[in-house]
């Protein structure tokens, strides 16, 4: 049995358990309810039931989504593994899971092997937060319920630190600001998220680590988590990620030089309170050659 304490009152059930079970769509949490296994204080939850303040919501474990990943034998590079966490840092190309197009070759395939191979327990990869397929970088995984409870929580409740490097079109006047532009989602327009009034509250700090002649090597640090935040908020400021196919293709600024496969955007750094032992942890993952090569190159013609 999965048991959650409210903290906050007149949230929406379903909405809440998105926030505290980030593996779990919306469209299947409303099933779960509507299918009877969501208990509040003991009685069967509606969808759109507000919660109050410590109100004990229970699910059967046993009801959750499992993963469908077929194991794979795929290279995994682990940063850091415990009974209760693994962190990844995942290469750019590698889905995090399968979609409805892709069922193979993603991190939770390579996962469901690893643990297969290694004789855990775990057949299904608790999964707190995400990267796009051609992002690179740190990602934390839970490996047992209790340590999916903590990590849920701190995400949701914004108690984990995240850096991101990456090389921008143009150069950066400022060595370090803020961006506040509220982003949302318009399914008229392509691409369908992008900075708008009616959007939500958005901020990324930043931080120039070098100048480059047509450039910038950045730090980013996004203080809310929406889709595409990053790419969108550089493109916004006028200089977009480059090797971005989707965002600032209409910014008239300098050519990315090399051809790109992909947008150049690296997790690189990741800290949070362990879920279960409570200790400060914070991890780092080296750049991918391709953006240190970049950076060499870039290097030599300042």
């Amino acid at each position: 049995m999965l048991e959650i304490q409210a903290e906050a009152g007149r949230e929406r059930l379903d909405r809440f358990l998105v926030a505290n079970l980030p593996h779990v769509s919306l469209s299947k949490v409303r099933r779960m309810i509507a299918d009877g296994i969501v208990l509040i204080n003991g009685e069967q939850g509606l969808p759109g039931q507000r919660l109050s303040e410590g109100d004990k919501i229970a699910i059967h474990a046993s009801s959750l989504p499992v993963s469908a990943a077929t194991p794979e034998p795929l290279p995994l590079d682990i940063i850091y593994e415990d009974e209760h966490i693994i962190l990844i840092n995942k290469s750019a190309g590698i889905l995090v899971h399968p979609s409805n197009k892709v069922k193979t070759g993603t991190l939770t395939n390579a996962l469901s092997h690893y643990y297969l191979v290694s004789g855990q327990k775990s057949a299904r990869t608790g999964l707190v937060h995400r990267l796009d397929a051609q992002t690179s970088g740190m990602i934390v995984i839970a490996k047992t319920l209790r340590a999916h409870r903590g990590l849920s929580k701190a995400f949701h409740e914004r108690h984990v630190a995240k850096s991101y490097v990456t090389i921008v079109r143009g150069v950066v006047d400022n060595n370090s600001g803020m961006i506040d532009a509220p982003i949302g989602h318009d399914p008229k327009t392509w691409p369908r998220w992008k900075v708008m009034d009616e959007g939500r509250h958005s901020q990324t700090k930043y931080r120039v680590l070098q100048r480059f002649r047509s450039h910038t090597l950045l730090e980013l640090e996004p203080l809310t988590g929406r889709t595409h935040q990053i790419r969108i908020h550089c493109a916004f400021i006028g200089h977009p990620v480059i090797g971005d196919p989707f965002y600032g293709r209409s910014i008239e600024v300098s050519s990315d030089g090399p051809h790109l496969k992909h947008h150049l955007l690296h997790a690189s750094r990741i800290e949070f309170l362990h879920p279960v032992s409570k200790q400060q942890m914070s991890f780092e993952a080296p750049l991918p050659s391709v953006m240190s090569d970049l950076i060499k190159e870039l290097s030599t013609t300042i």
